[in-house]
């Protein structure tokens, strides 16, 4: 497809869409999940897809009946999660350049996350990308996940923009629903990781991208 240019604003999903993370959160899942005595089930990832960082610990809690508060939940996962953030999480394909280009010609750029502050920042800060983005929003500063509309809507908000002017990039089914839901333009982006869903994807969104070079 070609290159999408018709937007002020371009807000960004990181896990999966800018970033090529999920193999991290694969193998947080085996490691905090075998420490209590589980395995990973079938389909485990899919249910959480869209979650807020918080919504996804209650959730786990839930599944599991785990004694542990959320918040100690969290904080393991962002300690199990941070040294990758650091140093080894890296970008998608071409990704850095698109923002470069978006940059350049004056759209502003938001991300918007599930991750909490210290890991998109450190992922960020890494890859050299930090200083690009204009506005962050964490889906914990809003009261529902990204198959709603809030997080999107608050990151629109942030830029200085109304929604139908922000398009979005984002990588699995209910958070392209909840930006669409927004009123933005959205655009699917393969991962592995929510392959199975790329048809449905496809179906809904404004255009799907298999990398940031728009080649293929």
């Amino acid at each position: 497809m070609r290159m999408p240019d018709n937007f002020r604003g371009a807000i960004f999903d990181l896990d999966g869409t800018l970033l090529d993370s999920m193999q991290v959160w694969k193998q947080i899942d085996i490691e905090f999940l075998a420490k209590r005595g589980h395995s990973v089930p079938p389909g485990y990832s899919e249910s959480l897809a869209g979650l807020s960082f918080q919504e996804t610990a209650e959730c786990v809690i839930g599944m599991f009946g785990l004694p542990e508060e959320p918040g100690e939940i969290m904080q393991e996962w962002n300690e199990m999660a941070l040294e990758a953030y650091r140093h080894r999480v890296l970008l998608k394909p071409h990704a850095k350049e698109y923002l470069q280009r978006l940059k350049q010609d004056g759209v502003r750029l938001a991300a918007c996350t599930a991750l909490s502050r210290g890991l998109y920042e450190a992922a960020l800060q890494n890859n050299g990308i930090y200083d690009y983005f204009d506005a962050f929003v964490s889906t914990d500063e809003v009261s529902r996940g990204k198959n709603f509309p809030d997080a999107y809507l608050l990151a629109a908000q942030r830029l200085g923009l109304p929604a139908q002017d922000c398009a979005v990039f984002e990588d699995v089914l209910p958070a392209v629903r909840g930006a669409l839901a927004a009123g933005m333009q959205v655009y699917g982006v393969f991962d592995a990781a929510s392959a199975k869903d790329q048809r449905e994807i496809q179906d809904i969104a404004c255009g799907y991208l298999y990398d940031f070079s728009f080649s293929k």
